[in-house]
């Protein structure tokens, strides 16, 4: 146990390889923090530097090469030996180039260390937007990193795309995740389903997996914008419960409870960002528990 957080199993080496921005709270930014606010130890290797996340329209910065982040990749092997890592986490890749040295590197972590868990997160694109990464990353996430990873953890648009169907309903959603775990992962982590069979003022999450399948509905909060970096945040927090006891029922009810305390932060506070820093003590004791409700 970790002295100061009741209920917290030993600290974890999690690699996180995805954006970073200067200023917010996406991929890389919303996910160390939680992950290290829940007693992991987190390496964190950028594969962009922007001035902000593309949702506000304009940004500075640039996308790194493959070149430079499997430098960096290096360097952190020679200091510590990436077979020490127990998880790698992946975000936005940039590029195809780029995603390949990220899934090269999970094989290597895997080999290493037999338990290691690669979590992806297949960032491609979202409802109302569409794609907004570059050609080519749609087609690798679902030729390459998809049947690399152990869990995905898509939203609904990366679910229909990567599965190749329409999700409608919760049998839709259940089907299309079971495709995805065919090609190899064993767990799927929808972090956002909307469907015609399901309360309109609620959101909910849905982890699918061989042993069975959970969904967790949290209230939908009045958030305009929406906050980006949402998704990168829920897959960090999915993945640190799931790092105790590899329960995907129990890492999806806390992760939803986690997740849900943010936004009402984000919500009181009136801002455009997720307000981690805000609601840190609710990251690793949220006010309000959700139950999962096995649904296969």
């Amino acid at each position: 146990m970790i002295p100061g957080n009741p209920g917290l199993a030993a600290m974890k080496t999690v690699l996180s390889i995805q954006s970073h921005v200067a200023f917010g709270y996406v991929g890389n930014r919303a996910a160390a923090f939680p992950l290290q606010r829940l007693g992991h130890e987190v390496i964190v290797v950028n594969t962009v530097q922007f001035s902000n996340h593309t949702g506000y329209g304009q940004w500075t910065g640039q996308v790194f090469t493959p070149e430079h982040i499997a430098d960096v990749l290096a360097g952190v092997d020679e200091r510590t030996g990436l077979g020490r890592c127990d998880a790698v986490l992946s975000g936005y890749m940039g590029d195809a180039a780029l995603g390949r040295v990220v899934v090269e590197t999970a094989a290597r972590v895997k080999a290493a260390n037999p338990k290691a868990v690669y979590c992806c997160d297949p960032v491609m694109g979202d409802v109302g937007r569409g794609f907004f990464v570059r050609p080519g990353i749609p087609e690798f996430m679902r030729a390459q990193a998809v049947p690399a990873a152990d869990v995905i953890t898509p939203n609904q648009f990366e679910l229909e795309y990567l599965a190749d169907r329409r999700v409608e309903t919760l049998e839709g959603a259940l089907d299309a995740a079971a495709a995805l775990r065919a090609l190899g992962p064993k767990v799927v982590l929808v972090t956002s389903l909307t469907r015609r069979d399901a309360a309109a003022e609620s959101i909910e999450m849905l982890a699918d997996t061989a042993a069975g399948s959970w969904l967790v509905a949290t209230p939908r909060l009045p958030l305009d914008p929406p906050p980006n970096g949402a998704g990168d945040a829920v897959a960090a927090l999915f993945l640190a419960h799931y790092l105790k006891a590899f329960d995907a029922c129990a890492a999806l009810e806390q992760a939803a409870a986690a997740i849900y305390a943010v936004f009402a932060a984000t919500h009181r506070l009136g801002t455009r960002e997720l307000q981690l820093v805000a609601a840190q003590d609710e990251l690793v004791a949220p006010p309000r528990t959700f139950h999962a409700q096995k649904v296969r």
